[in-house]
């Protein structure tokens, strides 16, 4: 029989002091010299009001990726839990600060601990989720009694205006608008630093509330839709991806290959239908319902997305009336692996969460449509 997984302990780690509106090409940089052309345009749609970078002004690095996971991980601790108590350590991010060693492995390396268990799981937003469902299954099945989880992200560095001007330049020397395109800029200002952390055990607090983790669903829709954000390659006309491998060095930087980027268009039109299509899903699979949720935590890119995914729910009979959703959006950012986590992390210390209510999840993912729906019971 499969044991009870609870999450006993949140913790977040966003660094250094929160960046305004005004002041983020202060940090990014200005590409070309010039200002941005898309900037005003998306922070209007996304909302975002303020969000945390890894650097400075000058563009020197603060913290690394593996550093924020390590801080928040560290926020965990406490009075008869440590470092070395932690039994399996899962780490998602999107923004590895290498390729190899597994992002897991050099934010262990950065605790100092003793030796344990480790899982990266790679991907987008998803990938935080992924690695909690594999410590959730490791406590299921008695392979350990806790697990340590968490989603980080360091994009900043990606972001920097010295990325682009290589590309701007090339463009400006064939005569065109020395401007990148806008599913590169685009995401400048969407993005954001940081990192959460989640203690899992196989008992619940003896003195304090807990979350039981009730069911974690994923499901990737790669099989039905194209690559819609990526990094390291370049996207074909026909909606192919060529990696970097096959990319020559000259035109990693005259293409910037290596920035992050968005087919806005193929979100705009999947994004949020997809994520509907699995949740009436689960509703049935799980005989789930979602009409009784207390909380519902939804993981946004921008606020855009808010009226529709409204809307959608509204198709499938689902009531999640406003006062029953908790977003924190604007004013920590897109965290991607983390954003989740931040959520449940600000909910859970909030002192307002009853035991049996119920909380759910959703964590969509672009990168090529992935989703994660979690649902959780206050005990």
């Amino acid at each position: 029989m499969l044991k009870k997984v609870y999450i006993t302990r949140v913790s977040k780690y966003l660094p250094n002091n929160p960046v305004e509106n005004d002041d983020i090409e202060e940090y990014l940089g200005f590409v070309n010299g010039t200002p941005s052309k898309s900037k005003r345009l998306v922070l209007r749609n996304n909302k975002i009001k303020q969000r945390y970078y890894a650097i400075d002004k000058q563009g020197n690095v603060t913290h690394n990726n593996a550093q924020l996971a390590a801080n928040a991980i560290k926020n965990l601790f406490h009075n008869g839990f440590s470092a070395n108590d932690i039994q399996l350590l899962g780490c998602g991010t999107s923004s590895p600060d290498q390729l190899q060693p597994s992002h897991a492995s050099m934010v262990h390396g950065e605790l100092g601990s003793r030796s344990m268990e480790i899982i990266g799981a790679a991907g987008t937003c998803n990938s935080g989720m992924s690695a909690l469902k594999y410590g959730m299954m490791s406590i299921q099945t008695g392979n350990t009694t806790n697990a340590v989880i968490t989603g980080s992200e360091r994009f900043s560095t990606r972001m920097n205006a010295s990325h682009f001007d290589k590309e701007a330049e090339s463009l400006a020397l064939m005569e065109k608008d020395p401007f990148i395109a806008f599913e590169k800029d685009f995401l400048r200002w969407m993005l954001s630093d940081g990192a959460a952390a989640v203690l899992m055990q196989d008992k619940p607090n003896d003195d304090s509330l807990s979350l039981e983790i009730d069911w974690v669903d994923i499901r990737s829709y790669a099989n039905e839709l194209e690559t819609c954000m990526y990094a390291g390659s370049t996207k074909n006309c026909d909606g192919t991806i060529t990696g970097w491998a096959e990319i020559s060095p000259e035109d990693h930087q005259n293409q910037s290959v290596f920035a992050l980027k968005q087919d806005v268009k193929l979100l705009g039109d999947n994004i949020v239908p997809y994520g509907m299509k699995f949740l009436a899903d689960v509703i049935n699979q799980r005989n789930f319902d979602a009409n009784k949720i207390d909380y519902f935590l939804p993981h946004l890119s921008s606020m855009f997305f808010k009226g529709q995914i409204e809307h959608h729910l509204k198709i499938n009979n689902i009531d999640i009336p406003e006062d029953k959703w908790f977003l924190n959006l604007p004013k920590v950012g897109n965290v991607g692996s983390a954003s989740a986590f931040l959520m449940i992390e600000e909910l859970f210390n909030s002192g307002n969460l009853k035991k049996g209510q119920k909380i759910l999840i959703m964590v969509p993912e672009s990168a090529r449509f992935a989703y994660t729906y979690m649902l959780l019971t206050v005990v």
